[in-house]
């Protein structure tokens, strides 16, 4: 999915998640899913820079019996970063969610240039279907 990059863009992926992956009846939690992908999607929208227009990209797919979510875009993977926001900070929680729940996570480099932040749910489809 290519997201413009604003505020609005993180609902229409969180729908399109939930669309697209309705029919397979997932054996993870689809609004641990949702918001893992909310966060990330904020972020790109919120740390992505370039000096000419540009997208914020969202792939899933499914590894095995995992599922993994790629969210990329034009920052810098060198500020990709987990924070310890204290009690009253507003933002700075969103990579700690991450961590929380997922069973993996990666900030890197992105294969279209800038930053791609990934996380990895083990056993997210059902037996019967693998």
């Amino acid at each position: 999915m290519t997201l413009y990059p604003v505020p609005e863009s993180v609902g229409r992926a969180r729908r399109w998640f939930r669309k697209f992956m309705a029919p397979y009846g997932m054996n993870c939690s689809v609004d641990d899913c949702v918001l893992m992908i909310s966060e990330l999607v904020t972020n790109a929208v919120l740390y992505g820079e370039a000096e000419e227009a540009w997208r914020v990209r969202v792939e899933w797919w499914r590894v095995g019996g995992s599922l993994r979510v790629d969210v990329h875009n034009p920052g810098f993977p060198a500020r990709v970063r987990m924070r310890r926001p204290a009690a009253n900070d507003a933002h700075g929680r969103g990579l700690c969610l991450i961590n929380a729940l997922s069973d993996s996570w990666h900030a890197g480099p992105s294969r279209f240039g800038g930053t791609v932040v990934s996380f990895l749910l083990d056993d997210a489809w059902k037996p019967e279907d693998l």
